[in-house]
């Protein structure tokens, strides 16, 4: 029987579609290898987002062909993208596929025959991604993506709630909608509509939420402007199915580093959006990416980013100190900053985070949360301990009942929340 590995690298976007290739081979009988058995056929899904991504595709292609020097190795994802010519001089690349569309025909060509318009899950994850979006218009100085994915558009909804049917079949209870662009998502099926007319991200959740009630659905990371009224009212109808949890991307807090982005919007914008969820549901969380160190940012700048911070209390910051990506605008802006200083804005920056996750974690207390349960530790002979994550995104633990029904990985919990530590809630069963 012919075996297949597979390794991911970056976004969640990038598990979906190696999911999605893996998924097909199984279904015309490969099989997965085994942990130490070298495969007949490998597929490596490589990251451009940095240079330091670039960097370990390259590792993780070179030790694929070491450790299966006889297997047919298949590089695909946006590093492939942007430099195939670089992908295939390594060595035992036997194909690059430089465009993710082209992952059907890839599929045809080794014999499936019903080519898969979704997947079914995600091996070993208890929480299942599903890609309803590609594709990125915009152009912020820093980002290479729009130059690897540039092709926006929207999977057609009967093929997402196929999907979506599938993967609660499955046992799924968490879905994660993603894409390259989330918040424009039908965009391009608009055009040349009226605006009565158009499809929004806000219509298809409605659908997904519509077909079973013993599941729950997270927006991945989404821009604050495409956060409409619209979105938070239907997220205000299914507070049970509709994770009270938005990833909104800040980058910087400074309006004139934001011009020197390219972003769209200054930093009270973005605050006064967050203050509108605020006020129409009840304690969203909000997390965030965050770019210390962009060039020319000064000790004042960096200041007005850690005043945003403050004002929206985010219960988590992914902070990234700026490193330039080649090919991309802001690798050629001068003013530099020190890696120092930017090693301190971000110490200070995480710092921050810790007394607003505290702040946010303060508020939830009595509070009840709907937990999935990722883990659970039955070493204790007196007592049974799951772990998992809240519908607002934070850590969560729990002491089970001796008398309670088996639970498996996956569920769906209601607890109440109890007290925290600042890193993680500890919650009781309701």
């Amino acid at each position: 029987m012919a075996t297949v590995k597979t390794v991911t690298l970056g976004c969640k976007v990038n598990q979906y579609e190696t999911e999605y290739v893996r998924e097909g081979l199984l279904g015309i009988g490969y099989q997965d290898a085994e942990k130490d058995q070298p495969a007949d056929l490998c597929i490596v899904n490589t990251c451009t987002v940095t240079n330091e991504g670039d960097s370990k595709s390259r590792q993780v292609i070179r030790r694929m062909h070491r450790d299966n020097p006889d297997a047919r190795l298949i590089v695909m994802g946006c590093y492939a993208t942007r430099a195939p010519d670089e992908v295939k001089e390594l060595p035992g690349v036997a194909e690059v596929v430089t465009d993710k569309r082209e992952l059907p025909d890839l599929l045809g060509r080794f014999g499936v025959v019903d080519i898969p318009t979704g997947i079914a899950g995600l091996s070993n994850r208890s929480r299942a991604y599903v890609k309803v979006q590609d594709g990125c218009l915009l152009r912020c100085s820093y980002c290479i993506i729009p130059k690897v994915r540039p092709d926006m558009y929207s999977r057609p909804v009967v093929h997402i709630l196929d999907e979506v049917r599938r993967m609660i079949d499955g046992g799924y209870r968490e879905i994660v909608l993603t894409g390259v662009h989330l918040g424009h998502y039908g965009v391009d099926f608009n055009k040349g509509k009226s605006k009565e007319e158009w499809t929004r991200l806000s219509h298809l959740v409605r659908q997904i939420v519509a077909l079973d009630p013993a599941f729950r659905v997270r927006l991945s990371s989404i821009e604050a402007t495409e956060v409409t009224r619209e979105l938070i009212d239907m997220m205000g109808e299914f507070p049970e199915q509709v994770c009270p949890h938005l990833h909104v991307c800040l980058q910087s807090g400074s309006d004139s580093v934001l011009r020197r982005m390219k972003r769209r919007w200054g930093a009270q914008r973005f605050v006064d959006r967050c203050k509108f969820v605020e006020e129409h549901l009840h304690k969203p969380a909000f997390t965030t990416d965050v770019i210390v160190g962009f060039p020319g940012e000064t000790d004042e700048e960096f200041e007005q980013t850690m005043n945003v911070c403050r004002q929206v209390g985010f219960s988590k910051i992914h902070m990234f100190p700026f490193s330039p990506r080649r090919d991309t605008p802001a690798a050629e802006m001068t003013d530099q900053v020190a890696k120092p200083i930017k090693a301190e804005r971000g110490r200070q920056l995480l710092e921050l985070e810790s007394e607003t996750k505290r702040d946010y974690f303060d508020q939830l207390m009595g509070e009840p949360l709907t937990m999935m349960v990722e883990n659970i530790d039955e070493s204790n002979v007196a007592s049974t301990v799951a772990t998992g994550t809240s519908c607002r995104f934070a850590p969560i633990q729990v002491t089970l009942p001796e008398n309670r029904a088996p639970l498996r990985v996956g569920a769906l919990l209601k607890v109440i929340a109890g007290q925290h530590d600042g890193q993680s809630i500890i919650a009781e069963v309701i």
